[in-house]
């Protein structure tokens, strides 16, 4: 096998699907990269069984084969040639890849390709196609509430729902639960429900962004999600077990419904955040027209700011973890957000102004007095 391309053009596909390799498996072959030259062109492919990614390559193939090479190592060399032609050249006898770029010259040790894993292939059945844009922003709005804990690995999953003109998905993590819903400018053929690895689908609003294709083609198969877009395909397992109804979850009413403006309360809470370190609270302070917002940690010191709000009633302070609280005014793209409150143990709400259009529920943290 041999292939010649720009260095730029190199790294920048190994960039992106280096990160879908495996960095602690026992099985080497997974953290390695598929280098695959065909007449149809060239490929790049890693998997860490769970999620598997392709990415087309622009190279003029010399020789076809295929040459499985250490990920990290092989992104580390090409990130430190200088720009030019590359050529990559793999040497059967000496089981080594020589990369050629300027004067610098380079062997690898080439991996067991036989142990790596073939990449589910695309899905004929059950295949949509959706507006990439619509797609990745409605990931991003609910990804950071997806759980890191692989004990609950039914909660490490977004959950998608997709039908007629509506995209809806759905993350929780069993403090906090975010749910978007995207209006589509034309209906979808079929219908979907599946829940996907949030890091799968993050991976994916990496590769849209970085070919900045309109459309990406999503297809269900036996537990797999097949994406298709602009050339790439990635490809992830579906996580099984039942997620939470999260409809039960979301309060009917509220005692505190306030209108306030996003880009004020998200300064405030980023910046008295600060001083809530080691675990400590944010403390939210409603009183007649105004909210303070205070932290307080012992051996660092304290913070509070008040600003004015459209609140009546019986004075009340609920506390937060600053991070959920964060993400959750954080993800607001609106002028003005929604809060509404019930009571200090009762989950609070952070919606934008159109009405069920995002939706972020925070379980509160009990304040000492």
């Amino acid at each position: 096998m041999k292939l010649t391309l720009p260095t730029t053009e190199l790294l920048a596909q190994l960039q992106t699907v280096t990160r879908v390799a495996s960095t602690r498996s026992a099985v080497q072959a997974l953290s390695g990269v598929m280098v695959l030259a065909g007449d149809s062109g060239a490929k790049l492919l890693a998997t860490d069984t769970e999620v598997g990614l392709r990415v087309p390559l622009q190279a003029e193939v010399v020789r076809s084969g295929q040459v499985l090479l250490p990920a990290r190592l092989l992104l580390d060399v090409v990130r430190a040639l200088p720009a030019g032609d590359l050529s990559l050249e793999l040497r059967p006898s000496e089981q080594d890849v020589e990369l050629l770029c300027a004067g610098a010259i380079f062997h690898l040790r080439t991996l067991r390709a036989e142990d790596f894993p073939a990449l589910p292939s695309a899905v004929e059945e059950s295949r949509m196609t959706i507006p990439a844009e619509a797609f990745v922003q409605t990931v991003e709005r609910v990804a950071r509430s997806a759980s890191h804990d692989e004990t609950r690995p039914v909660l490490t999953g977004i959950l998608i729902s997709a039908a007629d003109r509506e995209l809806r998905m759905v993350a929780t993590d069993s403090y906090r639960l975010s749910v978007k819903r995207t209006t589509l400018e034309s209906p979808l053929e079929g219908a979907i429900e599946a829940n996907v690895p949030a890091r799968a689908l993050q991976e994916l609003t990496r590769v849209a962004q970085q070919y900045q294709c309109t459309e990406l083609t999503l297809g269900l198969g036996q537990n797999q999600v097949i994406f298709e877009l602009g050339g790439a395909v990635l490809s992830s397992r579906l996580i099984d077990g039942q997620f939470p109804n999260y409809r039960q979850l979301i309060p009917e009413s509220a005692d505190h419904e306030l209108t306030l403006s996003a880009p004020e309360l998200t300064g405030v809470v980023r910046r008295i955040s600060l001083l809530a370190q080691k675990n400590a609270p944010l403390r939210l302070a409603f009183s007649e027209g105004e909210l303070t917002v205070s932290a307080q940690t012992p051996d660092v010191g304290e913070a509070s700011e008040t600003i004015p709000v459209p609140f009546h009633g019986e004075p009340f302070d609920i506390g937060f973890n600053p991070e959920f609280l964060r993400d959750g005014v954080e993800s607001i793209d609106t002028d003005e957000l929604v809060m509404k409150l019930i009571s200090p143990l009762r989950p609070g709400l952070i919606e934008s102004p159109e009405a069920g259009d995002f939706v972020y529920l925070v379980m509160p943290i009990r304040l000492n007095t």
